[in-house]
C-alpha cells in the first residue's frame, strides 16, 4: 500500500480529476437520460472497471507501447468514435427504458461504459503522466498503481453515478409523454454524437 501521507495528498488531486467533466461523465449523463438510474450506475461501474484496466496496463508498462506508436493510439480512438456513433443511432431508433418500453439491461450499460472507457487511450497516457508522481520506485510499482487506480475508479464511480442518477430521474419525468420521449431520445443521441465527433476530431488531429 502507498504511504498514508502520499495517499492523503493523492485523494484531493484524484477528486478534482473525477469532478472534471469529460467523456465518461457525459456518457453517464446520456445513459441516465436514456435508460434511467440503474443502467447509469451500471455504466459508471463499467467505466470504473475500464479505469482499473488502464491502470494495470500502465503499471505493467504497456502504456509505453501506445505512446510509441501514434497510429495505434489513433486507431483506438477511431474505433471509440465509431462505437459512440452506433450508440447515438441506437438512441434514435430504440425506445427509452421508461414507461411502456422494456427496461434497459444494466449488463449492456456496463458493457457500453467499459468499451467507451477502454476506447479512450488518452486515459492510459494520462495515468502514466499523473500516477507516477505519487509512486515510490523502491517499492512494488504495480501494487501502488493498482492502489491509486482504485482511488480514481471509486471516485469516478461515485461522481459519474450521481450524475447518471439525477439524469435518470430527469429522463423518467421527461419520458411521460411520447413527444417528450422523442425529444429526450434526440438529446441523448446528440450527446453520443457529440462525443463521437470529439473523439474523431482528436484522432484526426493526431
Amino acid at each position: 500500500m502507498p504511504d498514508p501521507l502520499v495517499l492523503l495528498v493523492f485523494l484531493p488531486a484524484a477528486l478534482a480529476l473525477n469532478l472534471t467533466p469529460g467523456v465518461d461523465m457525459l456518457f453517464c449523463l446520456a445513459q441516465g437520460m436514456k435508460a434511467g438510474p440503474r443502467p447509469a450506475l451500471a455504466a459508471s461501474a463499467g467505466i470504473s472497471t475500464g479505469t482499473m484496466v488502464h491502470v494495470a496496463l500502465a503499471g505493467l508498462g504497456l502504456g509505453a507501447l501506445v505512446a510509441a506508436f501514434p497510429w495505434l493510439f489513433g486507431a483506438i480512438r477511431w474505433l471509440g468514435a465509431a462505437y459512440l456513433l452506433w450508440l447515438a443511432w441506437r438512441s434514435l431508433t430504440e425506445p427509452l427504458g421508461h414507461g411502456h418500453a422494456p427496461p434497459a439491461r444494466p449488463a449492456r450499460a456496463f458493457r457500453d461504459g467499459l468499451v467507451v472507457n477502454l476506447s479512450n487511450p488518452k486515459m492510459i497516457l494520462f495515468i502514466l503522466a499523473f500516477v507516477p508522481q505519487f509512486v515510490d520506485p523502491s517499492d512494488a510499482v504495480l501494487r501502488q498503481f493498482l492502489a491509486f487506480g482504485a482511488v480514481l475508479a471509486a471516485g469516478g464511480f461515485v461522481v459519474n453515478g450521481i450524475v447518471g442518477i439525477f439524469a435518470g430521474r430527469l429522463g423518467r419525468r421527461l419520458a411521460s409523454s411520447p413527444r417528450l420521449e422523442n425529444g429526450l431520445r434526440g438529446v441523448t443521441a446528440a450527446l453520443f454524437g457529440a462525443l463521437a465527433l470529439r473523439m474523431g476530431w482528436e484522432a484526426a488531429r493526431g
